[in-house]
């Protein structure tokens, strides 16, 4: 009998549920494996964006699954969901701050951790792209989409012949200069803001880039995405921080599942 894990705090982000590229049913899978204090959900949880281009007919029943089990978390293990504003999921602007039984919704948050302070944002707000010029972060994302439609199609090839997984759109990024100094900035904004808030480390999503290193004496901690990583952090009842990936999830599972079928020797 396979017992749940418990964690002290679990965060996801960028699961942009309502696009056709969301891994929903993975998210889903992982989030009905574990039990956690803590579930903080850091922003483009819900993808307006799309859902105002395609409408309603986006939105399938594993999405209303997913929320089901979040539900099903807040009243059968107590937990306390704490929902933070992206700006793929900015339609919530007007409801913010929304305090409703174990669920909040907030523009950011702080958390408190073994005597540690983190900030927590979605982080779009400290990207210029997105923050000043809306118009060219809407166009970037009509480019990332087409990356992914690639990334799709590659991987298909790849399945028919046997072959395991392989993010091509994230290759691509990695190998772009522009790319890796987007993101070097994109951290070092983060860190700095977090030292000025007097806080012992930064969590957040948005560059779709799990991260869990020390910059500069702050603790800087980034949740990646369920679109082409499927991966989260994931902080233990000592207080230690981790980045947990859905495909490691999946080989343990199979690898247990595996050792549970080797027959006993006489």
């Amino acid at each position: 009998m396979n017992i749940r894990p418990h964690y002290r705090t679990v965060v996801l982000s960028d699961i942009h549920l309502g696009t056709s590229h969301s891994k929903v049913d993975q998210v889903s899978d992982f989030l009905s494996s574990v039990d956690c204090d803590r579930l903080i959900l850091n922003g483009d949880i819900i993808d307006g964006w799309s859902l105002r281009k395609s409408g309603v007919r986006k939105w399938k029943a594993e999405h209303t699954r997913f929320f089901k089990i979040l539900m099903k978390m807040m009243e059968n293990c107590g937990t306390e969901i704490v929902y933070v504003r992206g700006n793929h999921d900015d339609f919530l602007d007007n409801l913010i701050p929304l305090q409703f039984a174990n669920l909040s919704l907030v523009k950011d948050y702080i958390l408190e951790s073994n005597g540690k302070h983190y900030f927590v944002t979605h982080g779009d707000v400290f990207d210029k792209v997105t923050s000043g010029m809306k118009w060219l972060a809407k166009l970037g994302d009509i480019g990332y989409t087409l990356l992914l439609e690639m990334n799709s199609a590659y991987n298909r090839y790849r399945l028919k012949r046997g072959k395991p997984y392989y993010s091509l759109s994230q290759a691509i990024k990695q190998k772009v200069k522009q790319a890796v100094s987007y993101i070097s900035g994109f951290e070092t904004v983060l860190v700095e803001f977090a030292r000025s808030r007097k806080c012992d480390g930064v969590i957040c999503g948005h560059i779709h880039h799990p991260e869990n290193r020390m910059i500069d004496g702050i603790h800087y901690l980034n949740s990646g995405d369920w679109v082409e990583t499927l991966s989260g952090l994931i902080e233990d009842e000592q207080g230690e921080w981790r980045v947990v990936y859905y495909t490691d999830m999946i080989k343990s599972e199979e690898k247990e599942s595996a050792l549970s079928i080797i027959p006993v020797a006489s």
